[in-house]
């Protein structure tokens, strides 16, 4: 069982750091897809000066950003300019879209820049961190570009050709349908985004620049099966299954937020072969008529399935929803109605839901897949309950930032309504946390990532999003006013300052990360050196101040900044970087501990 988990969370893991590569750009697909259905000589209003950014936007503009994002999510910036510059090789190096080539160059760039100046950057003496930073991402960069056009574009060339025409011999034989054997029980296990955006719309975008659509659009993106559970949980339902279903149904069939149906099948899990079978009719129907969208549909709700439609295949994408509902509505009403068996309750399933979801790895982190990667160390948390005049936002935080987190949030927005309470309600994904949030929900199995993300938040932990009783706690609270009883009402847990084991890394940050701050961090190196202390000291802009950042000394006009870029970091407020202090208070405390 603990090996099966294993694999699932690698595969979640694998396929959450392709998709993230894709789904950040994906408004620049649809943009190209518009342009495209609009103004080539087919499209709805043709225009050769405006079609002539087609080509451009395919070739260039989408593999750079793939290949900027993939080395971004691995090393920041300077991980994304090499991993944009190396993708350009690959681009030069190959005859078609580098989609696939991007994916490749990005992260390896990201992680190959890393790892020099893991090597590197430590040696380099003060005053010449700038030069040292241009010149060994240039350098890298170019030595990327140039592999790239002579050996990994051709590579991934040959590799994209071969996909592409094994997807074209499964179209050509009818068996296209067959798919969803593999894709439907995929999106229950929560890769539905890595399948899409991972490898259906890279080789999607392929077909959609030779012949203005792609089918495999479709495949993951319908959302007829997940209506027709939703619906036929509606009608035979019990329970709070049944109560839940029509506000899940329009959140997925009109918000596109398709993992919210996920629990009603882990439910039941037999209810798969419903989704499975389909999902199997709607796509035959696609083949039948011919139907495509012309870039891919983000997120999967009707409305946006319908805008990426191609001009002539409205017909048939309407009739496959259509058909792939009512298919899985049948099998689903006389699986519900024929069952002898208690299903599970909704709450159970939606357990087992965020069992499976709580612990796969953030996406920036899926080149280091040590276990101790996940376990963030908050050096400073607030536990008191906060007062009513306290709370303006109210955040529901889960791995992606829909699903299940979505009904939560709709949930306390429902029962806020109804006690008059004027408070902001939204979900999020965990690394889009707001600074802002007074109050963070989380399913337990996430806690520590949000308290890591945001310590300054009340946290809140739920066992499932669908049906906890600390959301009518909160109500009381927030109607009464009433805090007194709680026993963590005083009580702030902070961390004492770290000892010399835990410092591994001293950011000196200012606005640009040089002049005064670089003086700062050369001052504190020999004082350091002289006290025989050995550890890593730099100067950082405050926006590039690196999330493994022990200490972060600063400007006092700047100290709320860096705190709010890196609020898990141990902070130093100086009055100037040239005589403070302070440096030596941090030379005595690191010597005696």
């Amino acid at each position: 069982m603990a090996e099966k988990k294993g694999i699932r969370a690698k595969a979640q893991q694998f396929g959450s750091y392709l998709s993230g590569m894709i789904m950040p750009n994906i408004g620049a697909f649809i943009a190209w897809g518009i342009i495209t259905a609009l103004f080539i000589e087919d499209g709805w209003l043709p225009n050769a000066q405006l079609a002539t950014m087609v080509d451009p936007m395919l070739i260039y503009l989408l593999p750079l950003l793939i290949g900027f994002t993939g080395g971004r999510m691995v090393y920041d910036i300077r991980g994304g300019i090499v991993g944009a510059t190396a993708t350009m090789g690959v681009i030069v190096g190959a005859d078609i879209p580098m989609f696939l080539g991007a994916m490749v160059m990005g992260p390896l760039a990201g992680y190959l820049m890393r790892k020099i100046d893991d090597l590197f950057q430590a040696k380099i003496r003060q005053g010449f961190e700038m030069l040292y930073n241009n010149f060994s991402a240039g350098i890298l960069a170019a030595l990327l570009a140039i592999i790239a056009v002579y050996a990994i574009g051709p590579v991934v060339e040959g590799l994209n050709t071969a996909l592409a025409a094994g997807v074209e011999v499964i179209i050509a034989a009818g068996l296209l349908p067959l798919a969803n054997i593999i894709i439907e029980p995929a999106k229950i296990l929560f890769l539905n985004n890595a399948i899409n955006h991972g490898i259906l719309s890279p080789i999607g975008a392929d077909q959609a620049s030779e012949v203005g659509k792609s089918i495999l659009f479709l495949l993951e993106a319908n959302p007829g099966p997940g209506i027709g559970i939703l619906l036929a949980f509606m009608i035979f339902g019990k329970g709070a299954s049944k109560s839940s279903a029509p506000g899940a149904a329009i959140i997925q069939f009109f918000g596109g937020i398709h993992e919210i149906y996920f629990p009603y099948v882990l439910m039941k899990p037999i209810l798969i072969l419903a989704v499975i079978a389909g999902g199997m009719s709607g796509v035959f129907m696609f083949q039948l008529f011919g139907a495509g969208l012309v870039a891919p549909s983000s997120p999967g709700s009707i409305f946006a399935v319908l805008a990426m439609t191609a001009q002539d295949s409205y017909l048939g994408v309407i009739l496959g929803v259509l058909v792939a509902a009512a298919v899985t509505f049948v099998i689903a009403a006389i699986i519900l109605k024929s069952s002898k068996t208690e299903t599970d309750s909704l709450a159970d399933a939606a357990g087992k839901m965020e069992a499976m979801k709580g612990k796969k790895s953030s996406v920036t982190g899926a080149l280091n897949q040590d276990e101790e990667e996940n376990k963030e160390i908050v050096k400073t948390v607030t536990t008191r309950k906060k007062t009513p005049e306290q709370i303006d936002k109210i955040i529901f935080a889960c791995d992606a930032g829909m699903g299940s987190s979505a009904m939560g949030a709709s949930l306390l927005k429902n029962k806020f309504k109804k006690s008059d309470i004027d408070i902001f309600v939204t979900n999020k994904a965990i690394n889009d946390i707001p600074n802002d949030a007074d109050i963070v929900i989380t399913h337990k199995d996430l806690t520590d990532r949000a308290k890591a993300k945001l310590p300054t938040a009340e946290h809140i932990s739920v066992d499932n999003f669908l049906n906890s009783p600390k959301y009518d706690e909160l109500v009381d609270r927030l109607l009464t006013g009433d805090v007194a009883d709680d026993l963590d009402q005083e009580k702030e847990e902070t961390a004492p300052e770290p000892e010399q084991e835990d410092v591994n890394k001293v950011i000196f940050a200012c606005d640009a990360g040089m002049g005064s701050s670089a003086m700062g961090a050369s001052l504190l190196k020999n004082k350091f050196k002289k006290a025989d202390i050995d550890i890593f000291v730099t100067n950082k802009a405050i926006n590039d101040i690196p999330d493994d950042a022990d200490i972060v000394i600063t400007h006092k006009d700047l100290t709320d900044r860096a705190k709010n870029k890196l609020p898990t970091a141990e902070h130093i407020s100086v009055d100037n970087f040239l005589n403070s202090p302070k440096y030596d208070e941090l030379v005595e405390r690191l010597k005696d501990n």
